[in-house]
């Protein structure tokens, strides 16, 4: 009898924990997500074992945090190269997307092309572009980032996760 792969997995996947994001200058990525997306920077890292020089952002509360670390190398010619390693995309739950296409875009993000569109989850999406430009000086600095939707029970989940006291 064949049992399926979460018979054997002594562990579930609750959700994300953090995402790395690694450039060779960590002030370009703070515009994206700091100044624009609103995370917090909760704390810094700086450890020449491993070359870099880290900023730890969060988003969300509680079972719901997510750790952003915005990394660069201290020097970008040694390794490990925590500048060097793409990552492909980035899912964000959005509470109201239209409105933050529309206040993002006049702040000069740069989306990709597409616009807003069902993901493969059902979900509407949008992408912000891994490349700034001259016309829109703000993007995922070699990141894609996708934006999501978040249906109404997110929604609602977040909404009381927030309004819980400590």
């Amino acid at each position: 009898m064949v049992q399926s792969p979460t018979s054997h997995r002594p562990f579930k996947v609750l959700g994300i924990q953090q995402i790395a994001i690694g450039g060779p200058d960590k002030q370009r990525l703070q515009r994206l997500w700091v100044d624009m997306l609103g995370l917090e920077i909760t704390g810094t890292f700086r450890s020449e074992r491993e070359n870099v020089d880290e900023d730890i952002c969060a988003m969300g509360s509680g079972p719901f945090k997510v750790e952003v670390d915005l990394m660069q190398p201290l020097d970008p010619d040694k390794k490990p190269a925590v500048h060097a390693t793409p990552l492909n995309h980035v899912g964000l739950w959005i509470d109201r997307l239209p409105q933050a296409v529309e206040w993002l875009s006049a702040q000069g993000v740069r989306f990709a092309p597409g616009g807003i569109r069902k993901g493969a989850a059902g979900f509407d999406i949008c992408f912000l572009h891994p490349k700034a430009n001259e016309e829109f000086p703000i993007a995922g600095e070699g990141v894609l980032v996708e934006l999501v939707q978040a249906p109404l029970e997110v929604v609602a989940a977040f909404g009381r996760l927030e309004s819980q006291p400590g």
